[in-house]
């Protein structure tokens, strides 16, 4: 409720006389019962929470009540856990996306009738998309360096630029800033994607994410939501750190699922039968829990001041 998530859906929820079920501790233990109990019906959750939610017990999980509706955001969701959590718990996972300076959501991945008869694979690939713009959020658009928008052919990034009613004025007493961020009369967010044929846009990377090994561009999203689907891995992120030979190259921090290991070279098999081989992380880091914001972000700039071990 503190966040930019707050303000719109503890308005909204108020205004239609909807009931307020809030807990401050996030886990599967507390969230199942919690909504079994209290009929919940929709459910606000970053994709740090449905990967607990995903992960939790097979005696947690069957205590779920059906039907509840997940708004997923504050980072690009993982296909292979938006499939789980519909599959497995029989809830709808709607993917939107937004800044706290677009107050703060501007797209919804929203499902077409035609999605409704593909698999559960290839419609959770569909909803980890960021989709399209929102009635009321004003333009979005993808474009290039030159502010040109990008092909619909799922392959030239460019950067999302947004303008309309919900985006801010500026950023309080920082004009420098604010000229910059609304360069060509739109606010650039830093993120960095392509437009598929459809006319659905789908996040790349963060731009300052963006991984840049021997003179290639490397997602982190695509590999981290490759790399999710380890049996082992329960939660990822995937950094850029100095290589000697490739001047940077993808390193995986990774947490385990409980009574799980995992070898690195067994995890570059894993990695190289689904990407190409440059995209493969040359380091692994296991840890106890990532370094996350109070809104469920992982802080990949913690991340970045690590060290590791790195292959050839």
């Amino acid at each position: 409720m503190f966040h930019a998530n707050g303000w719109t859906f503890v308005w909204i929820v108020t205004a239609v006389g909807g009931r307020h079920v809030c807990t401050t501790d996030v886990a599967p233990e507390t969230i199942f019962p919690l909504a079994a109990r209290e009929g919940v019906t929709m459910l606000c959750a970053a994709p740090t929470v449905l990967i607990m939610i995903a992960n939790a017990s097979d005696d947690l999980r069957a205590t779920a009540p059906r039907g509840v509706r997940v708004l997923t955001a504050g980072a690009a969701p993982a296909a292979h856990t938006i499939g789980r959590v519909e599959d497995e718990l029989s809830w709808t996972v709607t993917h939107v996306y937004g800044l706290t300076e677009t107050a703060p959501l501007i797209s919804i991945c929203e499902m077409r009738p035609e999605h409704a008869g593909l698999s559960t694979e290839e419609r959770a690939r569909h909803k980890s998309r960021q989709g399209v713009e929102m009635v009321t959020s004003g333009e979005l658009r993808v474009v290039d360096q030159a502010g040109h928008d990008v092909p619909w052919d799922g392959e030239t990034a460019g950067e999302i630029v947004v303008r309309g009613n919900v985006v801010m004025d500026g950023y309080y007493r920082d004009p420098e800033a604010t000229e910059k961020a609304f360069e060509g009369g739109y606010f650039h967010t830093g993120d960095a994607a392509v437009v598929e044929s459809d006319g659905y846009v789908l996040i790349q990377d963060r731009i300052k994410d963006v991984i840049i090994s021997g003179g290639e561009n490397i997602s982190s999203v695509e590999v981290e939501g490759v790399l999710l689907a380890h049996p082992s891995i329960e939660e990822v992120a995937v950094v850029g750190l100095p290589h000697q030979k490739w001047g940077e190259a993808p390193h995986l921090f990774c947490t385990l699922h409980d009574g799980a290991s995992l070898d690195f070279e067994d995890l570059r098999v894993f990695a190289r039968e689904r990407l190409a081989g440059f995209k493969v992380p040359k380091g692994m880091t296991v840890v106890d829990e990532l370094p996350k914001t109070a809104t469920g972000k992982i802080q990949k700039f913690v991340l970045r001041g690590g060290s590791g071990v790195y292959t050839q």
